[in-house]
């Protein structure tokens, strides 16, 4: 009982901290942005001309709208493929063949993301580029983002079908349900929040992602036309700006990290109503 305490106030104390470290956070970029966000109004972030902050133009929507155009393009790649290689490995594979697949998975996890971006710089966008000019284009930043979500969408999916317990398949296997009745009407149902708590961490990966989507999206200000357009996410703007920044410059690039921060918080909210759903 004692040990059990300790570890409860552990936790609590654990918890504490981790609160209080977003929440400065939080102050931190409201403190630095607030020089530009007391003069203007939120709206000049939306019907501004363009993102140009030396002239007092400061809209944020295109950089936004390539930051989730790149992260949901990459996640629909990287969804079906992950869930599939996690069926695989626990259902299909013979057991070394699903040992050896598992720990290329965890390898190709711990990959830098300024590899996949050096690859995607030297390989990728030459190829695109010879398809398509530039090369450098949403569809090398989505291509790359795919790349490095899809072992954590993997990992997660695999680790949530381990866990749902065997009497479940005996009973759907004296039911004479085939083994991809099973996966379907039994694993994949009973791994789903798992699974989907898995989809929102990768998506929150690939909206903050920086060095790799920076060095392969090509860095032009617009909404692109097509996947072979350049664009710019708010991450890459934030790196790419933020070294000779000053003034209301700099507060703006703070603005960029709040509404960063925003769609964290609007995915962290996502997960807690996923997880609310599965305890109903």
């Amino acid at each position: 009982m004692q040990t059990d305490r300790l570890l409860v106030g552990f936790l609590r104390v654990g918890a504490m901290v981790s609160a209080l470290v977003m929440l400065l956070i939080l102050l931190f970029l409201l403190l630095e942005s607030w020089p530009v966000l007391s003069q203007l109004s939120l709206l000049r972030f939306v019907v501004d001309t363009s993102w140009h902050p030396l002239e007092g133009a400061y809209n944020l929507m295109p950089m936004l709208s390539g930051t989730l155009l790149a992260s949901l393009g990459a996640l629909l790649l990287a969804i079906p493929l992950g869930i599939a290689s996690a069926l695989f490995i626990v259902f299909f594979a013979p057991s070394y063949v699903a040992s050896l697949y598992r720990r290329f998975i965890e390898l190709f996890a711990g990959i830098p993301s300024v590899v996949f971006g050096f690859w995607g710089l030297t390989t990728l966008v030459p190829l695109i580029g010879e398809w398509q000019p530039p090369g450098a284009s949403l569809l090398a930043g989505v291509t790359v983002l795919t790349l490095m979500v899809l072992p954590m969408v993997a990992l997660t999916a695999y680790t949530a079908l381990a866990a749902v317990p065997e009497e479940l398949f005996r009973n759907a296997a004296a039911l004479g349900l085939s083994r991809w009745g099973m996966v379907r009407g039994v694993a994949l149902p009973a791994a789903r929040t798992g699974i989907i708590a898995g989809i929102i961490l990768a998506a929150a990966r690939a909206l903050g992602e920086t060095m790799a989507v920076l060095m392969v999206a090509g860095n032009v200000v617009q909404y692109p036309e097509s996947v072979f357009d350049p664009i710019r996410t708010l991450a890459a703007n934030i790196a790419l700006e933020m070294a000779y920044a000053m003034g209301d410059h700099r507060a703006a690039l703070f603005v960029s990290g709040l509404l960063l921060m925003a769609l964290v918080m609007v995915l962290s909210g996502m997960a807690g109503l996923v997880e609310k759903q599965s305890h109903v």
